[in-house]
């Protein structure tokens, strides 16, 4: 169990108790509540969904992420942390107000915000005039004004209330140690008092902070992602290119990356981004620049080469085991990353219906995203229990998601288990050497040598080792 009481946050006997309201109990409202309340905080997570609120009441969490509920149960035990829907009563008396509901993308795909406005103006009711309103809630530059405005219009001493926005930087399987260790801190506000507030309130985690003004902290936030996504993109555009010349992409990463300005975070080739935050974010940022007169040019690339990635992979299944009708195909992940069980814009999922319209027999595992999972998939996709049980009389194997089970599988095992040999790693998670061992022809990204050099290229370029195609001796 996490105690972040026993951890060096400095001089956290110091620290004053706060009386904190989280608007929404959903995935980010619901780990910073739980994570505030373990700094000691007397924290109420409210949220309009009455089945979650009883749902978080009997200590179970409608979502996977590693370590939080064993979080939220210590606190409940301890008495600083408890959940509920009258938002009257969690805000009453409150130190701090987070809002932290979603922010879906619309249709144009920009943010939106109804949600938020609702959850301002449930605030903005019954808050103390002394209190902060807290933004935590991912949202266009601006939605700090927006908040500003809706809580004068709706109260006479509106103006007395404090505003402030305040981007979170957690990453789903991770995000309990990110809360506790975060690279920074961002505050925006241009009151000096607010951002005082939020500098003791964070105080024990001892990490930097950093203040500027709303809309700069809510810009830092699109930045942050977008930057990220077009890292992800990059790798994945370097790939392609070390296909077709005989590069190995995870040797070019690996050396690239060892350049402090670049590293290695975050750059990995693959099946591409997906998930709630990296689509949403970087298509509401492309909305904002046109509707703002700066368009960018820059990143409807990046979605365009991570949209491309899965018939990318599927090209490449397809050249090794052929026509796809009829074929087996094991899928190992259906999860958007590893230690989440989020299948939003999950790459595995498109991957799976794309083979299921081409004529494949599908059968997939996850362990922990099967149920969300299914009700996004073709019914006659197969979820297994076991990973194992993927393999049986499989044409093919195909890793989507990069959990740690998967790079420690005994592909001796999956060899007697399938009727075809060749895997697909749409992850570059495993050994190539072992899978080639077990007897089985490994293809992986950005690792597979074309058999021939473009036209015209071989004058300029000597192609490397094949490096991509594992095959057993003999």
């Amino acid at each position: 169990m996490l105690d972040f009481l026993t951890l060096p946050f400095g001089r956290h006997e110091r620290h004053r108790t706060h009386r904190i309201a989280i608007v929404g109990c959903g995935y980010v409202g619901l780990v910073t509540g739980a994570s505030l309340a373990e700094l000691g905080n007397d924290v109420t997570c409210v949220d309009t969904d009455v089945r979650r609120v009883a749902t978080l009441a009997e200590g179970e969490i409608p979502f996977y992420e590693p370590g939080l509920r064993e979080l939220v149960l210590r606190n409940r035990h301890l008495g600083r942390l408890r959940f509920t829907s009258d938002t009257a009563d969690a805000v009453r008396d409150c130190t701090f107000a987070f809002i932290a509901v979603g922010t879906p993308m619309s249709a144009d795909g920009s943010c939106d915000l109804s949600a938020l406005r609702t959850a301002t103006l449930q605030v903005a009711q019954d808050i103390d005039a002394d209190a902060v309103i807290v933004n935590k809630s991912t949202a266009p530059v601006g939605t700090g004004d927006l908040i500003a405005t809706l809580v004068r219009e709706h109260r006479s001493d509106g103006g007395r209330i404090r505003i402030a926005s305040n981007p979170e930087f957690l990453r789903e399987g991770s995000a309990i140690a990110d809360f506790r260790k975060p690279d920074r801190i961002v505050i925006g506000t241009q009151d000096a008092q607010t951002a005082d507030r939020l500098r003791r309130l964070y105080a024990p985690l001892d990490a930097p902070v950093i203040v500027t003004d709303r809309r700069t902290a809510e810009m830092i936030k699109y930045a942050a992602n977008a930057f990220l996504a077009t890292k992800i993109s990059f790798a994945n555009e370097m790939a392609d290119l070390c296909e077709q010349v005989g590069a190995d992409v995870t040797g070019v990463i690996a050396g690239a990356g060892a350049d402090k300005r670049i590293g290695t975070a975050s750059f990995n080739a693959g099946l591409g981004f997906g998930g709630s935050c990296f689509p949403k974010d970087v298509c509401a940022l492309i909305e904002v620049a046109q509707r703002s007169g700066a368009p960018s040019r820059l990143l409807p690339a990046v979605l365009a080469i991570n949209r491309a990635r899965v018939e990318r992979i599927i090209e490449n299944l397809s050249a090794a085991v052929g026509d796809l009708r009829g074929k087996r195909i094991g899928v190992l992940g259906l999860a958007f990353k590893a230690n989440t069980d989020d299948v939003r814009e999950s790459p595995a999922i498109a991957l799976i219906t794309d083979l299921v319209r081409r004529g494949a027999r599908v059968a997939a595992h996850d362990p922990v995203a099967m149920a969300g999972a299914r009700r996004m998939l073709p019914q006659d996709v197969a979820l297994v229990d076991d990973c194992y049980a993927a393999a049986n009389d499989a044409d093919a194997m195909l890793v989507a998601t990069d959990w740690e089970l998967y790079r420690r599988l005994d592909w001796r095992i999956v060899k007697k288990l399938m009727r075809g040999s060749v895997i697909v790693d749409g992850r570059n998670l495993c050994d190539p050497d072992r899978i080639a061992a077990a007897g089985l022809h490994y293809i992986g990204v950005g690792r597979l040598r074309r058999p021939e050099t473009p036209e015209g290229l071989g004058k300029w370029l000597t192609p490397g080792p094949a490096r991509a195609v594992h095959a057993p001796a003999g």
